[in-house]
């Protein structure tokens, strides 16, 4: 894996990624993005890393326009703008997220052999978290009741 960080583009695919958003018309960004999610949420046997690498990236893109999102501040993630992505991406994103850690992907095994291999997982839940809050407990008593 050519990766020296972290963050959702400190990868060579993930980089790439980012330079072909950036290479790509300003009306066809969402549609990269939205095909880099569905490839990952959707049914598969087995998430393979790039499609997982790519996944983090798109689903860091969607956190940074969401309320609570951090900046993609990456010298290796896109430099053009995006547009204004819809609000649909999130959940989707979510779903992109949940296959990336899952044992089904490949990017997690190889994560998982790591030594900062918590703080990326941290990291992925921190995006997750952003784009679908968990419950806090003292709510979640009042649905039980």
């Amino acid at each position: 894996m050519g990766t020296w960080d972290i963050g959702p583009f400190d990868n060579d695919t993930a980089a790439d990624f980012g330079g072909d958003l950036d290479g790509t018309a300003r009306e066809e960004r969402e549609a990269m993005i939205r095909s880099v999610l569905e490839r990952a949420a959707g049914p598969v046997d087995f998430l393979g890393v790039y499609d997982g690498e790519c996944a983090v990236a798109a689903a860091a893109l969607v956190v940074a326009q969401h309320p609570g999102g951090d900046p993609v501040c990456s010298g290796h993630g896109p430099s053009e703008p995006l547009p204004e992505l819809p609000a649909d991406l999130r959940m989707l994103a979510v779903d992109a997220l949940d296959q990336v850690v899952s044992n089904r992907s490949e990017l997690a095994e190889l994560w998982a052999e790591a030594v900062n291999w918590s703080k990326w997982r941290q990291d992925i839940t921190r995006l997750r978290d952003v784009l679908d809050p968990p419950v806090p407990p003292q709510e979640e008593a009042l649905f039980e009741i």
